[in-house]
């Protein structure tokens, strides 16, 4: 499991393979750093097998929110929806993860994959915005 500091993998859902990695060195991100706020969503799992079978229906082309709905500990009402959420408002890897993955929909996710982990948990992000 990816530590903090280490690099990030995301993937396009509907069985999508690695689309490339997403580098969480802040040089590679240049000046701005990829904005100052994102609006993201979640998956959150205490358990490993259970974030996994998460991915597994992502990669399946299931929705997004539904996967939330049906798998995530937190925010599941919501599909997941954390909204707007500003630099230094985050636990460190899963900030990295945040501003380091290009805006896409739920329908066609791009999402962190391998799950980032934190104290929290395993995470499957995805940004719907960013500014």
């Amino acid at each position: 499991v990816p530590q903090q500091g280490s690099s990030w993998f995301w993937k396009r859902g509907e069985g999508g393979a690695a689309s490339g990695s997403v580098g969480a060195d802040k040089k590679a991100q240049g000046p701005k750093g990829g904005g100052h706020a994102v609006k993201v969503r979640h998956i959150l799992c205490g358990k490993h097998g259970k974030i996994m079978e998460a991915t597994e229906k992502l990669e399946s082309g299931m929705r997004f929110s539904q996967v939330a709905t049906q798998y995530s500990e937190d925010k599941a009402r919501q599909g997941g929806d954390l909204g707007g959420m500003t630099r230094g408002s985050m636990v460190g890897p899963f900030q990295e993860a945040a501003f380091a993955l290009p805006v896409s929909g739920m329908d066609k996710p791009m999402f962190t994959d391998p799950p980032v982990k934190t104290k929290f948990g395993y995470h499957i992000t995805m940004v719907e915005g960013r500014k």
